[in-house]
């Protein structure tokens, strides 16, 4: 059997950013921070950068997969938002808040970190109730469906999403 190690290695060698991979991105990310400028938007590209950038180097992991994205992202953010409006705001909130999604996305198999991250955002910088589905969903399809369509029009996109059996255990 092949180290676990040896085969991650081999897979991000194989994996390289497309040269539109960086041009993808930054109309996504851009695009967010300015439709999100009056909730300051600017904060959401780390989790959301991370998201991309699973994309691209990763596509073949479990935490790179569809549904992963899309329903540990946006369950993430919804645990944030309920969250912060029972218990109230502040870091203290927005810890326990990641502390059950990091639970509840491992358990609900949709495992997706920048969804852990994104459970912080509500209690951290109180976007609003509908921050989840107004925000979070929207782009996370977007990047997904995205990078569907970047997958099978240029040869040098890395393949998306990967086919059940070649999903790798690396990161979920």
């Amino acid at each position: 059997a092949d180290d676990p190690h040896q085969a991650a290695s081999r897979i991000w060698r194989r994996v390289v950013l497309p040269a539109w991979g960086t041009v993808w991105m930054a109309v996504l990310l851009g695009a967010l921070a300015w439709l999100d400028r009056r909730h300051g938007g600017i904060f959401l590209v780390p989790p959301f950068a991370a998201t991309t950038s699973i994309l691209l180097y990763l596509p073949q992991v479990s935490i790179a997969q569809p549904l992963a994205i899309v329903v540990g992202c946006t369950l993430g953010a919804a645990i944030g938002t309920v969250v912060s409006l029972v218990i109230g705001f502040g870091p203290g909130v927005a810890v326990l808040a990641a502390l059950v999604a990091l639970i509840a996305l491992h358990w609900g198999r949709v495992y997706h970190p920048p969804g852990v991250a994104l459970a912080m955002y509500a209690p951290l910088l109180h976007p609003g109730s509908w921050f989840p589905v107004e925000i979070v969903l929207p782009f996370t399809l977007c990047a997904v469906i995205s990078a569907m369509m970047m997958s099978r029009l240029l040869r040098e996109w890395p393949r998306y999403p990967s086919p059940p059996a070649e999903v790798g255990r690396t990161g979920g």
